[in-house]
Parts: structure tokens; sequence; C-alpha cells
């Protein structure tokens, strides 16, 4: 049930859900109130007065008997029951921000969740990579000695109608020993096999099952698939129980190879030397094994539970973790060792799992469009509609798709870790802690600011970093070049160890015992990274004589913590200057998509389709993609026709500011 809050004195309104925190639906209002502790309550600093409406809120120590009877409540501890007017006091009151025609910054607000996140594909249904099928056999007699493969074989037919079965050759050494063993009740683990779609033409292609396991007595109930995004600086995964088909657990750490090297060409390069390429994949792989156990820990799972893993990953990654050469890939023609990865055991690459567990890797593309970026397609359904699109993934690797049913074009450009938290100071994931909401008083430059989980800031997330960048240029802190304003008088801003920066949390407000800031390195690198996400979607659709006004939709996919505000994200010019109904937020769109092959096998094919439909446009060598690189390096862009919206808003803003600044 949505309720109404009208922010006072301005007479701001924002429409939210009942329950909701009143200091965050603020941020999204684009309403400034003073609030450094992250939103723990521990700062005082965000005191609003309840002038008519019904809120929950408890009394904190910040606030004496007397202020609370009065109606005084700390915003961050405070939920909407009812309709509300919200009074917001001088000393913490910022400016009322120019709304422009289709730039309403309290609408822009999207709220993700992996584990809540359905695929947008249409056309699968529940039909797991991996199934187990308990069988009771007779024991054999002088009478009747068929093989054991032959008598499990003939229980599978007879029992679940398994007609057509491929069978692993470990799977039938263990074999006599557990049939014995068990009586002769066993459960058998059968996985489809990717490795035959790629190898055989569409004529000739099969699907056998293939038998992997084999367990004593019945184990059908315990069937687990590990769904994994094999991210350049990010390891992310869910536990997926396929026989109820659903998420039971999820995870992510970040990829140790990132002290080897921030992007996917330092670490090929440092794989060409000695045992660079080993030292590589055994880091990878321990930090896959931190991430699974991780998950088996929170739904209280067994290793011996997992049936198989489904992985998507950019092409260096998936050949650094199987032990590929990747020399090739970073030097003209660019050419991977292999784009369809048949079926491997994941033991024998090292994670830690039952032999017997299979490792299905999406398929790559070309060298620098990978499974990820596949795996996203497949779990978005862009591939299954008429719409023309544009599916961006943001990840250290900017992977970019334009099409619909019928065609698919793609490019890929280096970005960086920034909007990952890699490269930034005070950078981190979206844990407990990071911030994730900033807003800005233009005239005092004190800040507000809201942290994943309420809890004080430790850093700054990818979600948080739009915020900061985007108000910090609003708020006329920062100049178009992303460089500090040195005439303003605050002591947020000083001189670092890395040149100017503003202060975001101090000390004694965060919980990491030293002042958060971002300074001029980061905006530097944040602008960047932007900027060749921008080049290379204007390149792309360039490429094929569309522009921007072609798209019906636009999909972002990433994981960006909690929630991206679009219309920040179109201010410093990560996002096209579009109407935001045209705006669809995905989520990991790699780990979505794993998951749903582990969920449907028959996606399998549209895996394969999706890869092989797909035409590469070179980014490396494009001179046309390094002239609107350059262009792109400025915020939110050098040529204002490309965000005739947004400029119309700073401009306006900016004399707004000043105007104040100077009375």
């Amino acid at each position: 049930m949505k309720k109404t809050i009208t922010f006072e004195p301005d007479s701001t309104t924002i429409r939210v859900d009942k329950g909701a925190n009143l200091l965050e639906g603020a941020l999204a209002a684009g309403v400034h109130v003073n609030a450094t502790c992250g939103g723990q309550g521990v700062c005082g600093k965000c005191r609003v007065l309840i002038e008519a409406g019904e809120v929950d809120s408890e009394k904190t120590e910040k606030m004496d008997q007397e202020e609370y009877d009065a109606g005084w409540r700390q915003a961050c501890k405070t939920a909407i029951i009812s309709d509300c007017t919200v009074k917001i006091p001088a000393e913490s009151r910022g400016l009322k921000r120019p709304v422009v025609q289709e730039l309403d910054m309290g609408q822009a607000e999207r709220q993700i969740s992996d584990l809540d996140t359905k695929p947008m594909a249409v056309g699968w249904s529940l039909d797991p990579m991996a199934i187990k099928l308990s069988v009771e056999l007779t024991p054999p007699t002088l009478k009747d000695n068929v093989s054991d493969l032959s008598r499990l074989s003939d229980g599978l037919k007879q029992q679940h109608h398994i007609e057509d079965l491929a069978v692993d050759l470990s799977c039938v050494k263990s074999m006599p020993e557990v049939l014995r063993k068990s009586d002769w009740s066993v459960t058998a683990t059968l996985m489809a096999d990717p490795a035959q779609e790629s190898l055989l033409s569409s004529e000739e292609r099969s699907r056998p099952l293939r038998l992997v396991r084999i367990e004593e007595g019945d184990t059908s109930g315990q069937n687990l698939a590990v769904a994994l995004d094999v991210g350049t600086t990010t390891i992310s995964a869910q536990l997926v129980d396929l026989k109820a088909g659903k998420v039971m657990a999820e995870h992510a750490e970040y990829n140790g190879q990132i002290k080897y090297g921030a992007d996917v060409i330092t670490r090929i390069v440092f794989a060409q030397k000695g045992a660079g390429a080993e030292t590589l994949q055994a880091v990878v792989v321990s930090s896959i094994n931190q991430v699974i156990d991780e998950l088996l820990e929170q739904s209280g799972s067994s290793k011996s539970s997992i049936s198989c893993i489904v992985s998507a990953g950019n092409t260096t990654m998936t050949h650094l973790l199987l032990g590929m050469e990747t020399r090739y890939i970073r030097e003209a023609p660019y050419v991977p060792a292999a784009n369809f990865i048949p079926l491997v055991w994941a033991s024998d690459v090292g994670i830690d799992v039952p032999d017997c567990v299979g490792l299905c890797s999406f398929p790559a593309v070309a060298s620098y469009v990978g499974g990820d970026i596949v795996s996203g397609i497949l779990g978005s359904g862009v591939f299954q509609k008429e719409e023309l699109t544009l599916y961006i993934d943001i990840g250290t690797n900017g992977e970019i798709v334009l099409g619909n049913r019928d065609w698919l074009a793609c490019a890929a450009c280096s970005m960086g870790p920034a909007f990952e938290g890699g490269g930034i100071q005070h950078g981190m994931r979206a844990d407990l802690g990071a911030i994730e909401g900033f807003h800005v008083n233009p005239v005092t430059l004190e800040p507000m600011v809201i942290t994943v989980g309420r809890e004080r800031p430790r850093g700054i997330c990818g979600s948080g970093l739009i915020s900061v960048l985007a108000e910090l240029l609003s708020a006329c802190v920062i100049d178009r070049n992303g460089k500090f304003v040195r005439n303003l008088s605050s002591d947020r801003i000083r001189q670092g160890r890395f040149g100017y920066e503003y202060v975001l949390a101090w000390a004694e407000d965060s919980g990491a015992e030293h002042d958060i800031v971002i300074n001029e390195v980061d905006i530097e690198n944040l602008v960047r990274a932007k900027g060749a996400l921008f080049a290379g979607c204007l390149t792309l659709l360039e490429s094929l004589d569309l522009s921007f006004d072609d798209l019906d939709r636009v999909i972002i996919a990433g994981a960006f913590g909690r929630y991206i505000n679009l219309e920040k994200g179109k201010q410093i010019g990560l996002f096209p200057d579009m109407p935001v109904e045209k705006f669809h937020f995905l989520g990991n769109g790699s780990l979505l998509g794993s998951r749903l092959v582990c969920l449907s096998k028959g996606m399998l094919h549209e895996v394969e389709r999706i890869a092989s439909m797909m035409t590469n446009i070179e980014l490396s060598d494009n001179q046309s993609f390094m002239d609107k690189y350059m262009g792109a390096l400025f915020l939110p862009h050098t040529d204002a026709r490309f965000f005739p919206h947004v400029s119309e808003y700073l401009e306006a803003n900016s004399q707004m500011i000043q105007d104040e600044r100077k009375s």
C-alpha cells in the first residue's frame, strides 16, 4: 500500500510503500537531510519534525523525551505508516533542486535483488540440468547375470523411462561396489551434456543424459546446483535446489586474481610469466571454493548434495579457470583457444566438490565477449523479443549487445573495476556498511549518507559511487572535468594523499576507524570507466546506422548492490539520456542465465543459438571508438546534444546554487 510523504518547507512529495524508511524516502525524493552515520542512528543529525501523519519510530539516546513528545524523530529510525507531512529543520535543509521535464529526481530508484530476480526469458520449465533418480534393482542370479551397467540401465528404463543413456567410465568403476553395498537400492545422478550441442551439426544433434554418479540408498531429495558468475573482480554464486526450483543461498567474494591485475589484459600478461597461469588458476579456484563453502554454510547443506555447476564468465576468466592458453586473446587477430567448452569435472580443475560433479561453462562469442554476456542475454530474453534492445552489462569489462530475436551484435570495452569498488580508495562491494545512497547540501556541503544495512559507513559500493559523483557534480562541488572547486569553504574538502578529496564520513561516524573519502584519482577512474562504456554503446549503434532514439528499451545488468538511481547515472553520462520507462534493471544477468540453465537443461539449445547468432564488433583497434571515448571524458559529455535534459538540469541547478552561495 502506497503512502505519500510531503517534505516541508518545499512541499516536495513522494509515494512510498507503507513501512518504508523515512530517510531513504527523502533520498529518493531528492530532499536533503543531514546524516553521516549511514542510517545507524548514532550521529543524531537526521532530526525531522513529524507535523502530520502516523509513523513508527523508536526514541534514541540522541533525542530527549521532550523533543520526542513534540514530534521530533530521527529519519533513519522512522518507518512511514500513513500519509505524512515532514518538516526539515533549517540546519539540515538543502536547496530545492530544479525539476526539468523528463528528469524527475524522485522516480528513478530501482530496487533489485538477485535472489528475487526472475528470468525474463519465456518458454522454459523446471527440467533440471542434473536429475537424481531412485532405482530398486533385483540382484543378479545364475539365470540373470547381465552386467551391472545393463541391470542399472534396464532399471532406469523401466522405472523412469530413460531410453538414451551415456555413461561415464568413472561411474562404471565404482558401480559394482556401490550396488552390492546398498543391497541394490541406489540413486543415479544423470546430467545433460552440453558438449553434444556444439560438436555436431543440427541434423546430428542428440542429447543423451549422462550417468555421472551412483549413491547408496535414496538421495533423490538432495539435488543441488551451483550457479556461478566468474567475474574479473567478483566471484558470485547461488545455491539452487533443483527439486524445488528455488535459490537457497547467495554469496560473493572478490576474485583473488585481482592482486595480479585489475583487468583481463594485465592478467593475461601475468599468465605468460613462469608459473603465472598456474597461479591465476589456483587463486580463482580458491575464491570459488570460499564462495561455495559459504553457500553451504548459509543453507546448512552438504557438499555431497551438489550435482552440477554452471559457470558464466568472460572469455579470459573462463580460459584461466580451465587452464587454457590466454596469450592469443590479447594479440591481433584476437583468437581464443575455444568458444564452446566441453563439460569437465569440477574437481579436475581444483573445485572442492565430489569427483562426479560436472562443470558446464557458457560459450564465448569472441576474445572480449564471453559467456557472461551470453548468459545475460539468455536470462533477459532479449533473443526472444521483437523490441530493439540495448543490453549493457556493467563490470570490469563493459559488454554491450544490440538487437532482438532476429539479430544480435555485440562489443566489449575495458572499464576497469571502479564501479565494483576496485581502484577506488574506499571502494567496496555492496556489503553491510557500504555507502549506497548519497546527497549533499550545496551550501553547507554537509552530506546525507545511507549505507547497506544502515550500518556505520565502511566504504562506497557501485551504486554509491554513482550517487556520490552525480551529487558532487550537481551541487557544484566538482566541475565538469571531475576536479574539486577549490574556493569552497568547508573542512570536508581538503588536500589528501591523492589530491583533493571530499570527506563523506569522519572517522568517529564511520565503521572503519578512519575518514571515508572520495578523491580526484577515484573520480578520474570513474569518469574513464563511464566514458568507455558510453563510447562503446555509441560506436556499436553507429556501426549499424542506429542511434539511441531508435531503441525500444535499454537493459542494465551488473551486480550494483541494492539499488541504482537511474537519473544519477544519466547525470554523469553513464546511461543515455532517454525516457525512464525505456529502462529495465536486471541485476546480475550472468548469474541469472547460469541459474536458468541449472533449472532447465532445454535452455542449453538457446545458449548455443545465442552465441552462434552474435556478431562481434571489435573495439580494440577502432579509431571511431577512441574518438568517442575522448569525447566522453567529461561530465556528462563534451557534446551536450547527447544529454539535452541532463545539461538543462545542470545549468539551471548551477545558477541557483551560485546565487545562493553569493547571498
